[in-house]
């Protein structure tokens, strides 16, 4: 049943999937309201890029995978973004379900909670029903709404206070099979003084018409520190869309570091809230536009706080007849004294029939703070080709090393060895 039928008929097909996850009552509240209002809400409205012909509703949002026991069992597909022999806390989600999932007694022992939602929901409900839809609401647009209606999967990870998770906590994301919908919310909660590191990689197998429609919500305590790694690697035959969202409080730290990879279309809006006095935010991301593709992709800095921080970068190479829009956006609001934000977005062009966007955005409604962004649209520098030629590397290497160089201080900062060579190859894939 896909939910262009939904959206007139679904509530017995929700009701049905949720009871059967065991799911709590306000849950399937949830659900229902968002499948209410997907049928009253606009698309969410995008720079210079309209969506309403985009695959946002045709899909089957419920398609189930089988569980395995063992890591060594998983697809060759997963298997590829992970070091089977040495990761230890690992969750799997294929469409609709969690097919694995692995966590040590270390991690138990701290009182850290890294888990399925499903299995969340169950065992932790009011805890996750205190911090879900906080910071996305799911009335917010049809995708929001859409995204509350049809959720089929996702983590909740919670680090209690003065706990330090020393080891990244990595989740795979696969979607496979036509009309195959991948839907899953984020949940990360870092208490007082906490620190974690999470890192996803989403993959896409066979399947034609198929949908991502993600949401992340994390919450970064007095003194805490949350680095979140996402590589995405969807294939043309996936609508990707994805939406995170911090708030951080005083002296947090919230990390960002994203490689949107996808061969198919994509809108990604990523924003932190700078609550808290000296609290501070780092957004550093990467992607590249081949063939026909349309991207549209949002980092956002809201300051409250006196004295915080934030700092983005955003890197893009176009080729094809690829069109991508970067939006950096900066938000002082009054009162947020001392705040010090700054951007800049760099696009390298390699084809003349490309398009790229850069378009930096400052909003300041206080006078003692500082702000700056930087933009930047071009081609390689010639003198650079000349010199690397010079030394008898040939040009198309020459071109291939610049463009390395460029995004390489974006990749470098992948924190999974594993995950960080999976980018470089999808680098090497997509610039051919």
């Amino acid at each position: 049943m896909s939910v262009d039928v939904q959206l007139r008929f679904g509530s017995e097909a929700i009701t049905e999937y949720s009871k059967a996850n065991q799911e709590p009552a306000w849950f399937l509240e949830k659900r229902l309201a968002g499948l209410k209002a997907a049928g009253e809400l606009p698309l969410p409205a995008l720079e210079k890029t309209k969506i309403d012909k985009w695959n946002t509703t045709g899909f089957d949002p419920f398609q189930p995978a089988a569980k395995i026991a063992s890591a060594h069992e998983l697809s060759e597909l997963v298997k590829g973004q992970i070091d089977v022999d040495s990761v230890k806390n690992l969750v799997v989600q294929k469409n609709a379900s969690a097919v694995f999932h692995a966590v040590t007694d270390e991690l138990k022992a701290q009182g850290v909670i890294f888990t399925p939602l499903a299995d969340a929901l169950q065992n932790h409900g009011e805890l996750v029903q205190k911090y879900m839809y906080q910071v996305v609401a799911p009335d917010e647009h049809k995708l929001s709404a859409l995204h509350a209606a049809v959720v089929n999967g996702g983590v909740f990870l919670y680090i209690p206070k003065n706990v330090e998770v020393e080891v990244p906590l990595q989740v795979v994301y696969e979607v496979a099979g036509d009309h195959a919908l991948l839907c899953p919310h984020v949940l990360i909660v870092a208490e007082a003084n906490s620190k974690v590191t999470y890192v996803d990689t989403y993959v896409s197998g066979e399947g034609k018409n198929m949908v991502a429609n993600s949401i992340v919500e994390v919450f970064v305590g007095a003194g805490a520190s949350v680095q979140v790694a996402s590589v995405r690697s969807l294939s043309a035959d996936v609508h990707d869309y994805s939406f995170r969202r911090a708030t951080v409080d005083r002296d947090g730290k919230m990390e960002w570091i994203l490689g949107e990879m996808n061969d198919g279309n994509t809108v990604a809006n990523n924003t932190t809230i700078l609550k808290g006095t000296g609290s501070n935010a780092s957004t550093k991301s990467i992607s590249i536009g081949t063939g026909s593709q349309r991207q549209n992709l949002t980092s956002q800095v809201q300051h409250i706080g006196t004295h915080s921080e934030s700092d983005m970068v955003s890197k893009a190479v176009m080729t094809g007849e690829a069109v991508s829009i970067l939006n950096g956006i900066t938000k002082i609001e009054k009162g947020a004294e001392k705040a010090n934000g700054v951007q800049a977005e760099n696009i390298l062009m390699l084809s003349e029939k490309a398009r790229g966007d850069a378009n930096p955005i400052l909003l300041i409604d206080e006078d003692d703070v500082k702000a700056g962004h930087a933009a930047s649209v071009g081609r390689f520098s010639e003198e650079s080709i000349y010199y690397l030629m010079s030394r008898g590397i040939s040009r198309q290497d020459a071109e291939r090393l610049i463009i390395l160089g460029f995004l390489d201080p974006v990749v470098s900062e992948i924190p999974v060895e594993e995950v960080r060579n999976k980018l470089r190859q999808a680098l090497e894939r997509k610039l051919g």
